[in-house]
């Protein structure tokens, strides 16, 4: 088996404590899992939900710059409808100058039209407007303000760490969406059970490969891709103890958290997405002892083709101390399976 690395991917969902304590505990979570070995931090952006309670990813990862030295970070994704090119820019720039070049460039559409239609966004067009914004943020990060079309000219005083922009992270478990991430040059982040999303993650590879040699493309200066697989993680001494943790605790919250906003439209259509049956049987969910959340993560290293593992380990009414017990089981028990140990 290759090595492979591990991050922690985080939605930032309500649980049972006060919002400034959820705050605290992500990131006391965040510093120690960069003593642990993680080597990244991605949050996800949602609005008008209780899925995610940092909606502005901003001024959160401005702190997990200041909270981190070497731990890589950033959006998973924005989304890039919502935002003003110009704008988003000078962040972007902040972000990467705060954390001397650790900053990563996540992007996407969004995949929730109730939250784009609460920012006046038609969803139907979210592809032509995501494709928009992507173009004009690089070329402002490049340094060419003269694309920000009534701002043309727009003076940019302020510039990434990294050059020509930071890294750029595409989420998708699509087979059209990955070729496209692989052909431009980005990292992927992706989910759902290993077997089938092998054959996806063989076509972006070899999109990747084929063209390498295309500097025009958004990741030309990126020397190998990274392709991350999240998986939400609860690690306890017994499988038993793991298993109630997740009926009893992380998922009913989390699903909840999830559907809320869907089900306020009277839309059922990503309830299938919140099942808890089926994610443990696909491998979505990962809860037992360390000798069984490591079978599980060795098999999805093989199978899968990804080359890291981003763990949802807080989500749900998980609190602290449980957040923690799993983190370190993890750490100490599981990580290295990443080098075949």
């Amino acid at each position: 088996m290759s090595e492979a690395t591990f991050g922690l991917f985080d939605w930032v969902d309500a649980g049972d404590r006060p919002l400034h304590q959820l705050y605290d505990d992500r990131l006391a979570m965040i510093g120690r899992a960069e003593e642990l070995g993680f080597v990244s931090y991605q949050m996800a952006e949602h609005h008008c939900t209780p899925l995610g309670m940092s909606p502005s990813p901003g001024p959160f990862l401005a702190a997990v710059a200041r909270e981190t030295t070497t731990m890589r970070f950033g959006p998973l994704v924005y989304l890039l409808p919502l935002y003003e090119p110009l704008r988003l820019v000078e962040e972007i720039a902040q972000l990467d100058q705060l954390s001397k070049g650790r900053f990563d460039l996540g992007v996407g559409r969004g995949v929730s039209p109730w939250e784009l239609r609460h920012f006046g966004v038609d969803p139907e067009h979210n592809r032509e407007i995501f494709n928009d914004v992507l173009g004009q943020i690089l070329a402002g990060l490049r340094g060419d303000g003269s694309s920000f079309g009534s701002l043309g000219g727009a003076p940019l005083e302020i510039e990434p760490y990294q050059k020509p922009h930071p890294p750029v992270w595409y989420a998708s478990n699509l087979v059209d969406s990955m070729r496209w991430a692989g052909e431009q040059g980005l990292n992927l982040a992706t989910n759902g059970p290993a077997e089938p999303l092998a054959d996806n993650v063989a076509v972006y590879r070899s999109a990747w490969r084929d063209h390498a040699g295309d500097k025009t493309r958004i990741g030309a200066h990126v020397e190998a891709p990274t392709v991350a697989l999240i998986r939400q993680v609860v690690v306890a001494d017994t499988d038993a103890e793991a298993l109630e943790l997740v009926r009893e605790t992380a998922h009913p919250r989390w699903a909840h958290n999830f559907m809320k906003l869907w089900y306020a439209h009277d839309d059922p259509a990503y309830a299938s997405r919140v099942g808890l049956a089926p994610a443990l049987a696909g491998g979505s969910i990962v809860a037992g002892s360390p000798e069984t959340v490591r079978r599980s993560i060795a098999d999805a290293l093989a199978v899968s083709g990804v080359d890291r593992i981003n763990c949802c380990l807080a989500w749900g009414a998980l609190d602290a101390d449980q957040v923690e017990r799993s983190m370190d089981l993890f750490a100490a028990e599981v990580m290295d399976v990443a080098t075949g140990r």
